[in-house]
């Protein structure tokens, strides 16, 4: 992993302070901050989960300065759980923070089953985003058919035995998702990519290494 440099620290939040922690690096140039939120804070998400920390690694080691923060009302986040409505704002305010910190550099924005459903609606929305990383999206129950309007990058991350949601529901709806886009399913991995883990974090490097190449191969004017 490339060097770290941890700064855990609160978030002025629309209901409080919220618990962060930042990843930066020594290079001086990133391409790119990322965030990356996690899942339902009722059923013990929070951002130190196993597969937002797979995220965030793969990400750092793309040389960007990671954000991971916990919703309101988990572990030392003020204010109360909001069914995602509150979440959003909980979002925005962190999407303000790198966009101070990091002045002037696009925004990756990554999230994972509860923090994909709430991210990504705001991150298709927010002209400081530019690419989207959906992990483990919740399709059977929560309707993600706002990503059909959303012609940002987006790569998505699916086990191919995801038990919130289905290989098939997540199929019919990328095929309505416009491009660019890819979505990668890890056969017989579950909703938390058991198993599947170290590939994760190799499909997330591979895709950004990818887009980066191509950004810089395309001719100037």
């Amino acid at each position: 992993m490339a060097d770290v440099f941890h700064r855990t620290f609160f978030l002025n939040g629309p209901a409080g302070r919220l618990e962060a922690l930042l990843w930066t690096t020594a290079n001086p140039h990133p391409n790119f901050s990322a965030l990356v939120c996690h899942p339902h804070p009722l059923f013990g998400g929070t951002m130190h989960n196993k597969v937002v920390y797979q995220a965030a690694k793969a990400l750092h080691q793309c040389g960007a300065p990671v954000l991971r923060f916990n919703f309101r009302g988990t572990g030392q986040s003020e204010g109360v759980h909001d069914n995602g409505r509150g979440e959003r704002d909980d979002v925005h305010a962190a999407l303000d923070y790198l966009e101070r910190d990091f002045s002037g550099l696009p925004i990756l924005l990554a999230g994972f089953s509860f923090g994909s459903s709430v991210g990504l609606w705001v991150g298709c929305g927010d002209a400081r985003v530019k690419q989207l990383i959906g992990l483990g999206l919740p399709v059977n129950n929560v309707d993600m058919s706002f990503l059909q309007a959303c012609g940002k990058p987006k790569l998505i991350l699916q086990g191919g035995n995801d038990q919130f949601g289905s290989r098939e529901k997540l199929e019919a709806l990328y095929k309505t998702l416009p491009e660019p886009k890819r979505l990668v399913a890890f056969d017989g991995a579950d909703h938390f990519f058991s198993g599947a883990l170290p590939k994760v974090g190799e499909a997330i490097e591979s895709w950004v290494a990818e887009r980066r190449a191509a950004s810089e191969a395309k001719p100037t004017a």
